[in-house]
């Protein structure tokens, strides 16, 4: 039998975002331009999230740090999003919280940032991260292809993936409003039965 995954008991134990930017020792900067450099690309998202925030009795928790460079460049879009949808956000600094980042692993690796959504009663309703589905797909291909984290090379190799990651990032905003896309397919599964449904592991 499934019971589903609450944490409630997490709810107040992180920071505001505003609270995590101040407390940024890096890429505050860089942060910020991504923050500011984000734009709506359709009234049909904009609307979307204005419609699916407090009245769905829904609130978020983003497990994340600043050293990580896909947090530099995702963190911003979410914090937009939910901002937009007017959902109760908190920071969960990952390593305050590892007990809460290992449930949500990804390829046993600790990749961040995850965004949590959960309702009024702390029921995990769905997460988002660490990347968006096209760029994760150029890691999730470099895992396949190289299995093995002794081998010689490797780290090399891994380098090299992760600038074609950053890459990809680096061209544009694109990539901001494919998050957009994601997170919206993610609440819209959700918001309008968030009471009832709900992300299940087993006891």
């Amino acid at each position: 039998m499934q019971a589903k995954l609450n944490l409630k008991h997490k709810k107040g134990t992180g920071i505001s975002p505003q609270a995590f930017n101040d407390g940024m020792t890096k890429n505050q900067e860089e942060f910020k331009s991504w923050y500011e450099r984000f734009t709506w690309e359709g009234k049909e998202e904009a609307a979307f999230f204005a419609d699916h925030g407090l009245e769905k009795g829904i609130y978020c928790q983003i497990l994340c740090t600043d050293w990580c460079p896909d947090v530099i460049w995702n963190l911003p879009v979410l914090l937009r999003v939910l901002e937009r949808a007017s959902i109760p956000t908190e920071i969960l600094p990952m390593e305050e919280h590892l007990e809460t980042m290992d449930l949500f692993l990804i390829n046993g690796g600790r990749n961040q940032p995850i965004a949590i959504f959960l309702n009024a009663d702390g029921d995990v309703l769905g997460r988002w991260g660490a990347r968006p589905q096209y760029i994760q797909a150029v890691m999730d291909e470099f895992r396949r292809q190289n299995p093995d984290r002794e081998a010689p090379g490797y780290q090399e190799k891994v380098s090299m993936a992760r600038k074609e990651i950053a890459k990809i990032y680096n061209a544009g905003t694109e990539y901001q409003n494919v998050v957009v896309q994601e997170v919206h397919r993610l609440i819209a599964s959700f918001a309008d039965r968030s009471e009832n449904h709900a992300i299940t592991r087993r006891p």
